[in-house]
């Protein structure tokens, strides 16, 4: 069976892209220098030519609190292109097989903790990632809209924050894990006395290796058929603060951190009710920290692509 890993150059694309080799499936990995899949007609053409058994939609626009802020058009616009076009460029070429990966900003911004699937819709969404929060939540109607219509064995993951080898550093638009790696493994290199950080530091966060969300995205695309979207995460979170103090830490930068109140929090607290994928049979492995020290260990050796 030929499984296509859309964005298989990317965190979560790529962790995918490996465990299907280590398993020995016949994977096809597409990034922009394979397809430009805001190409409609190059995307149709590349399913039709490939005729896979399986794909998995890891390809995104993505970024932090200031890069959702500041580029909604582009959030919204090209990650609902995306999402369309390999959804029917999929079902044009029979694909029996499709994993959309959303977002836990899907859910509201106010929203009882740990958060259930069901949650989904019942309030206002957080206005810093709604643009992007839509165009996942259009993802997951577009899953449940194709099964209904044409009884097709598609579904939704909504993974909570992944971090990992290859995940984005670059300060404009990294999300809050890699950004705090950078600037205190770049705080080290220039021995800063001090790292200025966004917010008050009080919001929860949960957060789940790559790997393990490449392990839960396989294992559901074996054993999960149901329109509903699943939650995947560790089902545990920490404050911003509490996760700067363990990346400095494991980073060996020992000045001081200062938060810069006047920046944004985003959703105060996000955590996910991961019940239901964990009652199927599976479970996260990687330690967080374990995680974290792998992946400095990972920007150290790449620091010079990686634009600060």
């Amino acid at each position: 069976m030929t499984i296509v890993v859309a964005g298989y150059t990317g965190l979560v694309g790529s962790a995918i892209y490996e465990l299907l080799q280590a398993r020995g499936e016949s994977v096809i990995g597409v990034n922009r220098s394979v397809v430009d899949l805001l190409d409609r007609r190059k995307t149709f053409e590349f399913l039709n030519d490939v005729k896979p058994a399986a794909v998995i939609d890891s390809a995104a626009v993505v970024g932090g609190i200031g890069a959702n802020n500041t580029y909604p058009v582009e959030f919204l616009s090209q990650n609902l292109q995306i999402q369309t076009n390999l959804m029917d460029a999929a079902h044009a070429a029979n694909v029996e097989r499709f994993v959309f990966l959303g977002s836990s900003c899907i859910y509201p911004r106010q929203c009882p903790q740990p958060i259930k699937e069901e949650y989904l819709m019942t309030g206002h969404l957080e206005s810093t990632n709604s643009a992007y929060a839509i165009a996942k939540i259009a993802g997951i109607e577009s899953i449940k809209s194709y099964r209904k219509q044409y009884g097709r064995k598609w579904i939704s993951l909504m993974p909570t924050n992944i971090y990992g080898p290859r995940d984005n550093f670059n300060l404009d638009n990294a999300h809050v894990l890699p950004a705090l790696i950078n600037r205190f493994v770049s705080g080290v290199k220039s021995g800063a006395k001090s790292v200025t950080l966004w917010g008050t530091g009080e919001p929860k966060r949960e957060f789940l290796h790559s790997r393990d969300l490449a392990s839960a995205t396989l294992f559901a695309l074996e054993k999960y058929d149901q329109d509903e979207h699943l939650n995947v995460g560790t089902g545990e979170d920490l404050t911003i603060q509490e996760l700067a103090s363990v990346v400095a830490r494991l980073a060996k930068f020992e000045g001081e951190l200062i938060w810069d109140k006047s920046k944004p929090d985003g959703t105060p607290r996000k955590v996910l009710d991961v019940s239901r994928l964990k009652s199927l049979g599976w479970a996260p492995k990687v330690n967080l920290e374990e995680g974290i020290s792998e992946t400095i260990e990972w920007f150290l050796k790449n620091q010079s692509m990686v634009r600060s």
